[in-house]
């Protein structure tokens, strides 16, 4: 069956359904004559637990290792549940630091912030976790793009300077500059490409689409 009728089927949309392909989570046929991709039964099936363990906020990581038989599925519930329980114990020792400061009538411009932030660094120190993780990760997957992007970059500028240089530094008769222009600009137009996807990513990223893909 093709994606559309996959996308109905297990409501999920096709962008989250090509996230989990390059995840590894899934690995559809493909049609020998067109190249599209083909799912199966089996494929539909997969995708419906991904979207059970995903809505439990199990790793893609974790979902993985099931896939290849590396972890039990009752050995990654417990550990999740340890997850759980730690992730309910940090948003209770918010939620009372919130109630804290509503009993003792703090307002935002004459509260004493140094108190509470002692406060935080001593719950931080015993597990209580208040760093914004999808911020993190934000920063993290930009940083990602950006390396892999740059990388790109520099190895067509370093194959445009050794054509250049094997045209004119090693020749008596060197190419037209015309002619070593034609040559160079597909490399040229792969690194105007490579930094026009960097820029649609990093918006990707900042508008939380890639969070969107990995819901479930």
């Amino acid at each position: 069956m093709r994606i559309n009728e996959v996308e109905q089927l297990v409501d999920i949309t096709k962008k989250n359904i090509r996230f989990y392909e390059e995840q590894g989570l899934l690995n559809p046929a493909r049609n020998e004559v067109n190249r599209y991709r083909e799912y199966t039964e089996e494929d539909v099936a997969a995708l419906q637990k991904i979207k059970l363990f995903r809505k439990l906020n199990v790793p893609i990581s974790e979902i993985r290792r099931m896939q290849s038989e590396q972890l039990p599925l009752e050995d990654c519930l417990k550990r999740h549940i340890i997850t759980l329980e730690r992730e309910a114990k940090s948003v209770a020792e918010m939620k009372a630091l919130c109630n804290e400061m509503i009993q003792q009538g703090e307002q935002f411009y004459q509260m004493d912030v140094n108190v509470y932030l002692q406060k935080m660094e001593q719950m931080e120190k015993g597990g209580i976790v208040f760093v914004d993780a999808k911020r993190a990760d934000k920063k993290s997957r930009k940083k990602q793009a950006v390396v892999a992007g740059m990388i790109m970059i520099i190895l067509m500028v370093i194959i445009i300077g050794l054509f250049a240089y094997c045209t004119w530094g090693l020749t008596e008769d060197p190419m037209p500059v015309g002619l070593f222009w034609g040559f160079s600009l597909p490399l040229i137009a792969v690194v105007a490409g490579v930094i026009l996807v960097m820029r649609e990513r990093m918006k990707e990223i900042e508008r939380g689409e890639i969070y969107e893909a990995t819901k479930y």
